[in-house]
């Protein structure tokens, strides 16, 4: 490796295992690092509370730490291996890493300290890693290729190698039966990188250091390391769990509430606090003229709340902010079709929005809108820094200018066929089949979508953001964050793809009114893209809520970043919105961690507000399901990796088995025989071996679900909040504390202990279920009479109810879901059941659908005055037309809630002969 005053430092030690990954690593990729050799345990990344080698400087003075991190960044900048890699193997290679850092890595040191510390040889040692070794064999024999992830050598196969060598030594230890990854392990050994590392890390002294160094160091223990997995066999990690670890855990529990730290109460308004872990989260801006559906909640701001409720918990100093995206041309229309100023549009929508995210309960700290001067002024700022910095070009572009409707069309109004995948109904700006991004002229069949005429190509002038000039430094700034945070694969994919690709120059101006102007002369009469000008609003509205808001925004070493979104936005916010960041060169806050969803789909199709499928935002509080339950099922079904859909039959299924029989049923049996059998009083507890493992059981599946949110796994963690709930059932029924009452005094003591243990079972659930179902959780403390200051969560399961304390009234916490009720919410949101409901009328819905047609009537009278007004004034032909079209879609709703047929139109368009 070379080594100048300009390049990395790689900080090492002799016998360090992390070493040989990371020097390998920089071997195998050529990275350009300065290699500074440290003795164990020395102290080189100043804001870690403990020593930690390896770690690798970065030119600006940052750190990186893990050393799986380290050998990803350096395979990453040599372009190795991550844009040759296919969707798959992208998504492969996380999950490896994942494994390797939850169950091999805990694996080896546990071996190695077992090995070099206690001498310990043979069996068992390879017990310890028998497991782990099976799968690395298993991985390697289903593949079928010679690498970890495919034909070429990769970071994995570094990382991989480097965990095994310092037991493994040449191999020939491997057993037959483990031939494939003998095979793989040798072939590794031969590689130069791999000698050379060998030769400099793995010497007789190193391993003399090693082993002093870890006799002074506690015992690793495996119990708790399980692998993030959706179904843990608990069975199989009570085992591993030694009596020393469970007496540990009964230890804790008996400190009480006082083990716990007090939650945090940040000032008003947040701000970031030195020496705090700092969580900046927003959610994807939801245009305003849409009312959002579900699939459009669970991919912005319900997954957001769930993460920002866990860090209030975790007494992360956490602020999050979204608002409404307010400008551009879909305002424009909508404001045209409803005869409105795209103001008065905004605040209408503005407030839907509000309503609808208030009724879900999501915990903003500040929600806001884009239209508002703080917007004008930061997104003119950014502008005027990327001029003066010649990071911006001038284009004549050649537009699809719509004659009838006498505009410039923005891309989102043009729809016609993919010119990739010949997709019918690919937008101006991207297709949603394919995802490439399309220049709206290179459309075929265009059709404008306002009036279905076909367009006109004009030229005109525009500004653009020079990607290709700020690739490099685009680049770095992914490297690092890819390694160092949690993007998801598929963000991490589409981001790649799209500079594999290689950038082109973006156009950031629009031919429109309703915008922020641009303030260059020549260009005044347009205002910046909508996508220049959205991610800023995350800016302009934390602005709004705090004039501090630079501490959160031009801040990164003390703030993390999470940005959390559907798939179709990923581009924007790991490319272009960073790059328009990177480029003014004024030190802002970039994401740490992109969290994007896939889509959720509605029972077999789509959703579509024009076809009456699927339930959008307003829509779900008239169903008579409270927002808990619907918070609880669309987080249960997150498309988290995949796509997935909502099913009316899944949500009835999941909420009376998981909610009503499990998790609610456990709640209400361990408060009701507290009450019952002990007036209201929690009993003695005197714990036995039984009580003390189910503790451990319990803490398991805590230490889980922290793992996972962690890592932002938010559908997997809550299974672990039922898996506890299945617990304290199985508990109760084992014991069965309501026969033990009866019994000798003995037995009645084991009832009170029972019962106690199990109160105490819900009052941590009551806290882990909180940014699941805040109401539920509400209501469970209030029953249970459990102090405030509990609402804080840690790696300990601790009794916060002790012997003493008086709980409150219990009552059930769900209710049942009737197959009656959920067919019939299931056809009044299928779209398409219009006939069926006209042939077959239902009786007991007359007072409904008579409400219903006198609301229409009057849309259907207001509406006709308008289009009468409208013509009187001689207003303009492309108002009065959009205001007939909507009293002709009024009376068509009307004629079907009456169950008449709507009157035939006349044919459009020539007549053949």
């Amino acid at each position: 490796s070379s080594s100048s005053s300009s390049s990395m430092r790689l900080f090492v030690s002799e016998g360090s295992p992390g070493g040989l990954k990371v020097l390998a690593a920089a071997k195998a990729s050529d990275a350009p690092v300065e290699l500074q050799w440290v003795p164990h345990g020395a102290s080189v990344v100043p804001f870690l509370s403990h020593p930690w080698v390896p770690a690798l400087m970065l030119k600006e003075g940052s750190f990186l730490f893990s050393p799986n991190a380290i050998c990803q960044y350096f395979f990453f900048l040599s372009r190795k291996e991550e844009s040759d890699f296919t969707q798959a193997q992208s998504n492969f290679a996380n999950q490896l890493f994942e494994w390797e850092a939850t169950e091999l890595q805990p694996a080896v040191s546990a071996a190695l300290y077992h090995h070099v510390v206690q001498g310990k040889k043979g069996e068992e040692v390879w017990e310890i890693l028998r497991q782990p070794l099976n799968y690395i064999d298993q991985t390697l024999t289903k593949k079928n290729t010679p690498y970890l992830n495919g034909d070429a050598e990769s970071a994995v196969d570094v990382v991989f190698w480097g965990a095994l060598f310092p037991l493994l030594q040449d191999g020939t230890l491997l057993p037959d039966d483990l031939k494939v990854l003998r095979n793989w392990f040798q072939n590794m050994n031969l590689k130069e990188h791999c000698k050379k590392t060998v030769e400099a890390v793995w010497t007789r002294k190193g391993v003399q250091e090693l082993k002093a160094y870890l006799q002074k160091r506690p015992a690793p223990t495996l119990a708790f390391e399980r692998p993030a997995t959706n179904e843990p066999k608990e069975e199989e990690s009570l085992q591993r769990l030694s009596e020393e670890e469970i007496a540990a855990v009964a230890e804790v529990w008996s400190r009480g509430a006082a083990a716990l730290p007090k939650p945090w109460k940040p000032q008003q308004p947040v701000v970031p606090v030195e020496g705090m872990r700092n969580v900046l989260i927003t959610s994807a801006l939801p245009y305003v003229n849409n009312v959002p559906h579900l699939g459009n909640i669970i991919g912005c701001v319900l997954s957001a709340d769930t993460f920002a409720r866990y860090s209030r918990l975790r007494n992360w100093n956490t602020l999050y902010v979204c608002g409404t995206d307010e400008y551009g041309t879909a305002t424009e229309t909508k404001a045209m079709e409803e005869g409105l100023t795209p103001q008065q549009i905004c605040d209408k929508y503005h407030v839907i929005h509000a309503e609808i995210y208030q009724w879900f309960n999501i915990s903003f700290d500040y929600f806001g809108r884009t239209t508002t001067p703080h917007q004008t002024k930061i997104a003119q700022d950014i502008f005027h820094r990327l001029l003066e910095r010649n990071y911006l070009l001038t284009e004549t572009v050649d537009q699809l200018k719509c004659e009838h409707c006498d505009r410039f069309l923005a891309d989102r109004f043009v729809e016609g066929i993919c010119p990739f995948c010949n997709y019918e109904e690919a937008r101006g700006d991207q297709c949603d089949k394919c995802g490439k991004l399309i220049n709206a002229t290179e459309l075929k069949k265009p059709q404008c979508k306002a009036c279905q005429r076909t367009p006109v190509v004009k030229p005109s002038q525009h500004l653009f953001l020079d990607l290709p000039k700020l690739e490099d430094r685009l680049e770095k700034w992914l490297a690092f964050s890819q390694s160092t945070g949690d993007w998801t694969p598929n963000a991490r994919f589409i981001s790649r793809a799209w500079i594999r690709d290689g950038l082109k120059p973006r156009c950031i101006t629009r031919d429109l009114k309703w915008g922020t102007p641009v303030p260059l002369d020549g260009f005044r009469d347009k205002v910046f893209y909508v996508w220049f000008d959205a991610p800023i609003g995350y800016l302009s509205i934390t602005a709004n809520y705090t004039d501090q808001w630079e501490k959160w925004w031009k801040n990164p070493e003390q703030v993390q970043l999470y940005n959390f979104m559907a798939k179709d936005n990923v581009p924007f916010h790991s490319v272009v919105f960073p790059c328009s960041l990177l480029g003014t060169e004024d030190d802002y806050t970039l994401v740490s961690h992109l969290i994007a969803t896939e889509y959720l789909n509605y029972e077999d199709g789509k959703f579509s507000k024009s076809r009456g499928v699927g339930v959008f935002g307003d829509m779900a509080k008239d169903t008579g399901i409270p927002a808990d339950i619907w918070r609880f099922y669309l987080l249960f079904v997150r498309p988290e990796s995949q796509d997935s859909a909502f099913s009316w039959n899944d949500l009835m299924l999941k909420n009376n088995s998981e909610l009503l029989n499990n998790l609610g049923n456990f709640v209400n049996r361990a408060g009701s025989f507290v009450c019952k059998f002990f007036g209201g009083c929690v009993p003695d507890m005197e714990l036995n071996q039984d009580d003390k493992r189910l503790l451990a059981h319990i803490t398991l599946e805590l230490r889980q679900y922290n793992q996972l949110l962690e890592k932002v796994r938010i559908r997997d963690a809550l299974r672990c909040i039922l898996s506890i709930s299945r617990h304290g059932n199985q508990y109760l029924q084992v014991n069965e504390p309501w026969k033990r009452i009866k019994g000798s005094d003995a037995d009645r003591k084991r009832a009170g202990t029972v019962i106690g243990v199990a109160v105490n079972i819900a009052a941590l659930l009551s806290v882990m279920v909180q940014p699941y179902m805040p109401n539920v959780s509400t209501v469970i403390q209030r029953q249970l009479c459990i102090p405030a200051d509990c609402n804080v969560v840690t790696n300990d399961f601790v009794c916060t109810l002790p012997a003493g304390h008086q709980i409150g009234t219990v009552t059930p916490l769900f209710q049942k879901l009737e197959s009656e009720q959920v067919e019939n919410l299931r056809k009044r949101f299928g779209g398409g059941q219009l006939e069926d409901l006209l042939l077959k009328p239902k009786k007991k819905n007359v007072a409904v659908a008579e409400k219903e047609v006198k609301v229409l009537q009057e849309e259907v009278a207001k509406q006709g005055n308008y289009v009468r007004q409208l013509k009187a004034q001689n207003a303009e032909k492309k108002l009065i037309d959009a205001a007939a079209s909507k009293l002709t879609e009024l009376q068509k709703q009307l004629c079907s809630v009456e169950g008449k047929n709507p009157a035939p139109q006349a044919p459009k368009g020539k007549v053949k002969k």
